[in-house]
């Protein structure tokens, strides 16, 4: 009964010798003990019970220094990618070394399930996800091993991020050249799997073009070095026993076999990534490399441990010419004129982002340098030594446009911001287009063709025509100077019809591609999505060939099966499809309509993994613990499986979940920088609110949203509290009692509390700007009324009458974040209802905490669903965000400020700020002060988050937040320097953490004020 006599092209007919005899863990004799065929192990792995994924967990863990789990919670964090696909896998392993993968890949051939390796979980194509045991290099495999800075190469290990190797690499004035729009969280392994490319491919070439050398593990689970080779050493290679042996020895002969096929099938451009790089084996007296074949492979032929890179310095300067464009077509002509100029990069992007970007809350302002309504935008590049040589580079492309009657406006940078923002918003692309609300998306999948440059114009009416005849649109972006487009059709996966409509566009586009000689993928993959369709791209000879080289590395099937070639049909396994059907609760607290339901809300998060960033505020949970469940997008997916039935309703209220939002501190930098537009933030308040009325209330949670309360109570006996508080035996007590950690002070009680102090307030004369409504929250009233007391300076010397409306309630902050909403609701009523009269008559209502005052603006309208409260909120403004504004409406604003102080100003904003009005303002405002030296440092949150940092569960993580980099940037800053901080999580954290005393924005105005 050995099956082995059974498969179609057995593999023992071709070695020199069987290897049966020699080898510990031979995938054949595995094959014969276990009785059943490799090819089926996708299969197998897909209908294991949760006991043999444990089994096989257990096993691997034996022998591993890595972590291993098998639960069904971290199997589904792994199910998903960037693509429309969803495949659970076995277990999720997270090796340390070469030696952990080559373990790892014997018991899997043992238990005959597959491996599949995975970096950031960017893939578009699907190639990330699979029915296997998950190789994730991010967590400990993640290393720079060495720099040839002479020699100009490195060696890293596979789950290096692009973005933070860059930043090593850059003390050394060099880079890696690969940058894909993805690169902020993108892995050096998933590059080399995929075969990336980027912007720059003009200029450095795609990944293949920059790997020198490659260690990998191959399917027997041997460890394999490539690297070109020639003379004696590669005739050691062809004459070795074994399956590297084999490997050499049938690349030859396939390269001889099919050269005339390559070179009639193979498209002749630069940006072709599909199939297997059988085009670099063709050729006679040439080294030979395996690693060109690795490359591209997606995981399906080796696992790469090790990567040797070529680098290229990095340009000096840099400058971008933004050209804009009636229509597309101009812009695709355009670009075959641009080649004619030494650029380093063309991008273009259509009116349909251009509208997205217009749009977006927190990428609105990326849009700015736009004119008018354009059709399409290149943005072409120049690199050079110096400035002026840039400038004529830039200079030179706008005369030749305008001399061909192409583009009717340019706007030109050298300024690394401005360009910053530009790529930003080029970047941005896919996920501002999924963040279209409702079933309907711009959805990827034919979002990779590449063509000729000079055939896109063409190509793209071609396209367009396509698009139309299927009754859709569709949005148009990518990287004009090599051809390779990202186009998104709108489609409704969720309906039949969507499906239909989808699969026949991708019919009609390879056979488009098949006609323009291009290739279906241009950079982002095969995977499932293209792979279904090369043997129509190729021709039934080469496809067979790529299933000899498949076979050539991977006799049992066991590396990431079912990509590339063989792939599923391309309507199986889809995350979302017509079979989805949500639940969701019955009554939920917020107002989700706008994203149409809590589930849809959940479903947003298309996976492109942006939140697994280490820059920028999203997501501060992930940077600290690098765990996918702690991103937004592991967050997001846990949500939606919950709505969509994979995971019983139960679980909404359950532990588990509970676990996985923990760590969220509800920054709301998703909110800002998803491009998608996920609101984890909002997504927990309801799922907290939800598990509050299955489970009760849990005591320190009512104690911290009632802090106003308890806080007005304490100030009354504020010498005994502030003793107290003090006191180690007291912190003892609250931390067993009420989980407070004993190691973070307490906050202090003033000698006077603000309400007190403004009673007693004469207010100046002269209120030639009228009324205005200060917001005075909890902590201003009785732990810092010094900021407070600023505000009223600040206000009053503005020329306002400052108007402290009796209130009672609290704004609710603390409430909403603990899930105790409909407490929060009735505060908001009561605070909307007092804020009203003023509101209705244009008066302005300030705050200085944005924590408290941004809540009239983002959760009120949801809590209560009114006018009322959409009134209230659209007049509450930040002081620094009013001041701002006055600022450039009134020169005299300026003319307040001393012009004799001289000092560096170092601003932290608060989250919520940042999330929602960014800092601009507050740097504005600070600038009015001429000798201000004002500089903002990029951070994420603080790690304080209101109460988060005060619970001791979360004491070491709120530490390790701001320790990223708050408190280093806090602690280099001159002596001299003034911390500025916009809220008061803020001050507490930079105060207990570092060795500065930080103060608000608007005390330093004060005290800049000439009177």
């Amino acid at each position: 009964d050995c099956p082995i006599a059974r498969l179609p092209d057995c593999p023992i007919a071709r070695l020199p010798d069987c290897p049966i005899a020699r080898l510990p863990d031979c995938l054949l004799a595995c094959i014969h003990m276990n009785a059943y065929p490799l090819a089926d192990t996708v299969a197998r792995a897909r209908d294991l019970t949760d006991a043999d994924r444990a089994a096989i967990a257990h096993q691997i863990a034996g022998g591993i220094a890595g972590e291993v789990r098998a639960d069904r919670y971290n199997r589904l964090l792994y199910a998903t990618d960037a693509s429309l696909y969803q495949m659970e896998p076995v277990a999720v392993v997270f090796p340390t070394s070469a030696a952990d993968v080559q373990h790892v890949l014997r018991i899997a051939s043992s238990a005959g399930v597959p491996v599949m390796p995975r970096g950031g979980g960017t893939g578009l194509a699907g190639q990330t996800v699979n029915h296997a045991v998950v190789l994730d290099f991010t967590r400990a495999m993640d290393k720079l091993i060495e720099v040839n800075v002479e020699e100009r190469w490195t060696r890293v290990q596979p789950g290096i991020v692009l973005s933070e190797l860059n930043k090593q690499l850059a003390r050394h004035g060099l880079q890696w050249g690969i940058d894909p729009s993805t690169q902020n969280r993108a892995t050096i392994g998933g590059g080399v799997g995929n075969n990336s490319c980027g912007a720059h491919s003009v200029v450095y070439g795609k990944t293949i073009d920059n790997v020198l050398g490659l260690e990998a593990v191959l399917s027997d689970a041997s460890l394999a070095r490539f690297w070109p080779m020639s003379g004696s050493a590669l005739e050691a290679k062809l004459t070795q026993p074994g399956l590297e042996g084999d490997v050499y020895r049938r690349l030859q002969s396939i390269g001889r076999e099919q050269r005339e096929e390559v070179e009639r099938r193979f498209p002749k451009i630069m940006r072709r990534v599909s199939g297997y790089n059988l085009d670099d084996f063709t050729r006679e007296g040439e080294p030979m490399d395996v690693s060109r074949m690795v490359v591209g492979s997606e995981g399906t032929l080796a696992v790469v441990t090790e990567a040797k890179l070529r680098l290229h310095p990095v340009p000096k300067v840099k400058g971008i010419a933004a050209v804009h464009f009636t229509t597309l077509i101009e812009a695709a002509e355009a670009t075959v004129a641009a080649l004619e100029h030494p650029v380093s990069a063309i991008e273009v992007i259509d009116n349909v982002l251009v509208t997205r970007c217009r749009q977006s809350t927190g990428f609105r302002h990326l849009a700015s340098f736009v004119e008018g309504d354009p059709g399409g935008i290149l943005f072409i590049e120049f690199a050079a030594d110096t400035e002026a040589e840039v400038v004529a580079g830039m200079q030179a492309l706008n005369d030749d446009l305008q001399r061909r009657k192409l583009g009717y406006a340019t706007v030109t940078t050298t300024d690394p911001a401005f360009q910053r923002d530009m790529w930003r918003m080029r970047e941005a692309g896919l996920g501002l287009l999924m963040s279209v609300r409702g079933d309907a998306k711009p959805v990827g999948f034919v979002e990779d063709t590449a063509v000729a440059p000079e055939k896109l114009p063409q190509f793209i009416a071609r396209f367009q025509e396509i698009v139309g005849a299927n009754g859709t649109t569709a949005a148009y972006y990518g990287h004009a100077s090599v051809g390779c487009l990202h186009i998104r059709p709108m489609v409704n996966v969720k309906t039949a019809e969507g499906l239909a409509t989808m699969e026949k566009i991708a019919t009609e586009v390879a056979d488009l591609v098949l006609e323009f000689g291009g290739s279906l993928s241009g950079e982002h993959g095969d995977g499932i999505l293209r792979g279904v369709f090369n043997e129509r791209m190729f021709g039934p000879t080469l496809y067979n060939a790529f299933k000899e080289v498949k076979r050539a590395f991977d006799p049992g099937g066991l590396l990431n099966p079912g990509k590339i070639i063989e792939t599923p049909a391309f309507g199986e396994n889809l995350r979302l499809g017509p079979e989805t059907k949500n639940w969701e609760p019955v009554d939920t607290f917020l107002d989700f309509s706008f994203e149409g339901g809590i589930a849809r809300a959940a479903e947003q998060c298309n996976g492109q993994g942006a939140c697994r960033k280490h820059d920028g505020g999203m997501c501060p949970s992930f940077m600290v613990t690098r765990e996918e469940e702690h991103s937004t997008r592991g967050r997001a997916n846990l949500l939606r499986l919950t709505f969509s039935g994979a995971l019983p309703q139960s679980e909404l209220a359950g532990d588990r979940l509970f676990e996985a939002l923990d760590l969220c501190v509800e920054c709301k930098a998703c909110k800002s920088e998803c491009p998608s537009g996920v609101d984890m933030a909002k997504l927990k308040y309801e799922v907290l609110a939800q598990r509050n009325l299955a489970h009760g209330t849990p005591l320190r949670a009512i104690a911290f949203a009632n802090i106003a309360a308890l806080s007005r109570f304490g100030a009354r006996f504020r010498p005994l509290a502030n003793f107290a508080g003090r006191l180690g035996i007291a912190r003892l007590f609250l931390e067993k009692a009420g989980g407070i950690g004993r190691h973070r002070p307490l906050p202090v009680f003033a000698k006077q509390s603000f309400p007190s102090w403004f009673k007693r307030h004469v207010a100046k004369t002269g209120t030639k700007r009228g009324d205005i409504v200060l917001f005075h929250d909890t902590f201003t009233d009785y732990y810092h009324p010094e900021v407070g007391k600023a505000a009223v300076d600040v206000l009053e010397a503005l020329g306002y009458r400052v108007v402290s409306v009796e209130r009672t309630a609290c704004c609710g902050r603390p409430a909403v974040s603990k899930g105790l909403l409909s407490k929060a609701k009735q505060w908001a009523r009561q605070n909307v209802d007092a804020l009203l009269p003023y509101a209705e008559r244009g008066i302005p209502i300030v705050g200085t905490e944005p924590s408290c005052l941004l809540t009239f603006r983002d959760e009120y309208p949801d809590l209560l669903q009114d006018e009322a409260s959409k009134t209230v909120a659209s007049q509450s403004f930040l002081l620094d965000e009013l001041i701002s504004k006055l600022a450039r409406e009134d020169e005299s604003v300026a003319a307040l400020f001393r012009d004799d102080l001289e000092r560096e100003v170092v601003l932290h904003a608060h989250c919520h700020q940042k999330a929602i009005v960014g800092p601009e303002p507050t740097l504005e405002t600070l600038r009015l002060v001429p000798g201000y030296k004002v500089r903002l440092i990029e951070t994420s949150c603080c790690g304080m988050a209101g109460s988060f940092g005060f619970e001791k569960e979360h004491y070491d993580v709120s530490k390790a937040m701001g320790s990223l980099r708050l408190f280093p940037e806090v602690e280099a800053a001159s002596p001299d320097a003034a911390i500025a901080i916009t809220g008061v999580s803020c001050r507490q954290q930079i105060g207990h953490f570092t060795s500065r005393r930080p103060r608000h924005a608007v005390e330093l105005l004060a005290e800049a004020l000439r009177e």
